[in-house]
């Protein structure tokens, strides 16, 4: 693995499946840590979860070779995979041994499992008193409902994000938004415990849930209920609090409009040809109070010209306005490309693979993450042997 990066020196035991706790461990990853994999025989759920595939599912004779989807694609990058059954006496002697070596230990397991499997947060920091174990749940750790099975989608239902999410009825959000905030939340709970472990050499048990991250990013949709006493709905592509800010149609493609001061408000009013002082529209409160009215006139005015033609006059004049692209659009923008965001790594099995790249960059080092190379998603078991032969040096 490459030894590039700020988390270079950490070794982090990954017993995580699915989504959330992988996008975590692949976060560390990204910043140089080790990621040992520890997968079943079957491997991890999201090797199964397509199409689409990073390869096809391929017949030879009597034997059928399984291809990885995409989904695992995303979230295992810059990882090593040893295949265990925790439940042999022998391999869990060897996550014993990976334990006692590691930095960090992640796992999502429903409440208790890991206990039944032998390794209860007391036995782990008996085996190694400066490990720092992370650990997702579904709806918390604790609690009344705490052994419920954590889902994506449910948990974007039951914390309350698809309540203001959609246009006539609640919607799920288009990415699995609940599994990766509880990653990034774990991932970052988990350097600032390593941060702590350098001041007391201990240890710590890091928690969060897909429900915490989810309630976690209310934001001002939580305070409108918890300080000012109202139940927010769903506000599709208007903003419920500024006024204009959301997507308007145009002669062409929607554009998106960002108005979020009382100074942008009279350079945008200039470009639409609106009177900025009208008594409806003078100041946010009254834009807010007559939103429908307000839509209707700038989609009026955005009717008569193209989509770029609006762009290049808004953006001319200071006021922040996009596009709404496509996925493909998305990757072939060169501004995208330039922040490190698409990784072109070589699959053992697949050959060149292009990923999502890590969203965080360092002023010394240009590559995505702090780390020069990036490696591909391991094949099943890629490094079993490799990982054995070491832990026994």
């Amino acid at each position: 693995m490459d030894d590039n990066g700020p988390l270079s020196d950490i070794l982090v035991v990954d017993l995580t499946r699915a989504l959330a706790g992988p996008q975590a461990a692949m976060m560390l990853g990204d910043l140089g840590a080790r990621v040992i994999k520890v997968e079943s025989e079957t491997g991890d759920d999201t090797r199964a979860w397509g199409p689409p595939w990073a390869g096809e599912t391929v017949s030879t004779g009597s034997t059928t070779e399984m291809r990885d989807s995409t989904y695992f694609m995303s979230a295992n990058r810059n990882k090593e995979s040893i295949v265990l059954a925790l439940k042999d006496p022998a391999d869990a002697e060897v996550l014993a041994a990976l334990v006692r070596r590691a930095d960090v230990l992640l796992e999502n397991f429903r409440t208790g499992t890991l206990d039944r499997l032998g390794f209860p947060v007391a036995r782990l920091h008996e085996l190694n008193p400066r490990l720092v174990i992370g650990s997702i749940t579904g709806f918390g750790h604790d609690g009344p409902e705490a052994r419920r099975a954590g889902y994506d989608q449910i948990a974007q239902g039951e914390g309350g994000l698809m309540s203001v999410t959609g246009i006539d009825q609640p919607t799920k959000v288009g990415v699995p938004i609940a599994d990766l905030l509880a990653g990034m939340n774990l991932a970052y709970g988990v350097v600032a415990a390593l941060h702590e472990r350098h001041r007391t050499g201990v240890g710590r048990v890091v928690r969060t849930s897909l429900l915490a991250g989810v309630v976690g990013v209310h934001a001002f949709q939580g305070t409108a209920w918890l300080q000012g006493g109202r139940v927010p709905g769903v506000s599709g592509a208007h903003h419920p609090a500024i006024a204009p800010y959301g997507m308007f149609a145009t002669g062409s493609a929607p554009v998106q409009v960002a108005v979020g001061s009382e100074g942008l408000w009279r350079r945008f009013a200039a470009v639409v040809g609106l009177d900025p002082d009208e008594e409806r529209f003078a100041t946010n409160r009254d834009r807010v109070a007559h939103r429908e009215e307000l839509i209707e006139a700038l989609e009026a005015h955005f009717a008569t010209e193209p989509a770029e033609h609006w762009l290049d006059l808004l953006l001319e004049a200071g006021v922040p306005a996009g596009k709404v692209r496509s996925m493909d659009d998305v990757y072939a923008w060169e501004q995208v490309r330039s922040q490190g965001l698409v990784l072109e790594v070589d699959h053992p099995a697949y050959g060149p693979l292009k990923l999502s790249g890590s969203p965080v960059r360092f002023d010394d080092n240009p590559y995505s993450g702090g780390r020069e190379t990036h490696v591909a998603p391991p094949t099943l078991g890629q490094h079993s042997e490799e990982i054995r032969a070491w832990l026994t040096e």
